[in-house]
């Protein structure tokens, strides 16, 4: 299975090299070691890969279960670090899987809006906050611009797109006693995804645009 993650990872540096305008930074302050949640904003099918491919560590992340139908493209995702996320419920399965390779000095990468955001960011999951605060993981916020505009569409074919990833620096969130509550882990998650919004132009930043703004001023 490890051959086939760094085949896999090989052909999406390529592809990303050759048929697009590939642009990563801050990749020299992603931590080599230990349990690393990376969050991520949302844009495209094509986001998984891109972030693999712009991080100097292997990541695991979670994916929507549609996309494992398929047993060629199941092998695939699975052999890249792919879990599949029931998008019904609160996807407890998913979550489980999350804290335990987190728990295993593991990076582990998810989109917590949960879904595609064209248009901007939309309001994410708290499991991204419970998984953070459950493992005391290392966050590394990430923003990634352009991945909406790869296809075939007549007006912005693949080859021509630009794709920048903006990654921020690695924080960790305040430790809490006692039983968490949802308003906590509500402000906790906002607290992040904010980290990540700030990383974005301000018309990808949706819901967290008007918060992030005001911190970055």
């Amino acid at each position: 299975m490890a051959i086939l993650y760094y085949l896999g990872l090989g052909l999406a540096r390529v592809c990303f090299s050759t048929f697009a305008r590939w642009e990563v930074e801050g990749r020299e302050g992603v931590p080599p070691l230990g349990r690393l949640l990376v969050v991520a904003n949302h844009q495209s099918n094509a986001d998984p890969p891109v972030l693999m491919a712009s991080l100097p560590r292997r990541i695991r992340y979670v994916a929507k279960r549609e996309l494992f139908d398929h047993p060629v493209v199941s092998t695939a995702l699975r052999a890249w670090g792919a879990y599949p996320l029931e998008r019904t419920g609160q996807g407890s399965g998913a979550l489980r899987w999350l804290i335990r390779g987190l728990e295993q000095e593991q990076a582990i990468g998810i989109f917590p809006e949960g879904t595609r955001s064209l248009g901007g960011m939309r309001k994410a999951s708290y499991g991204v906050a419970f998984a953070a605060l459950k493992t005391h993981a290392t966050i590394l916020p990430v923003g990634i611009t352009g991945t909406e505009n790869m296809t075939t569409h007549w007006r912005i074919p693949f080859p021509f797109c630009t794709i920048r990833v903006n990654i921020g620096q690695p924080f960790s969130l305040p430790l809490i006693e006692g039983k968490l509550e949802d308003a906590q882990l509500d402000s906790l998650t906002e607290m992040i995804m904010m980290r990540v919004a700030m990383l974005l132009p301000e018309e990808y930043r949706g819901v967290y645009g008007r918060v992030a703004s005001h911190q970055s001023a």
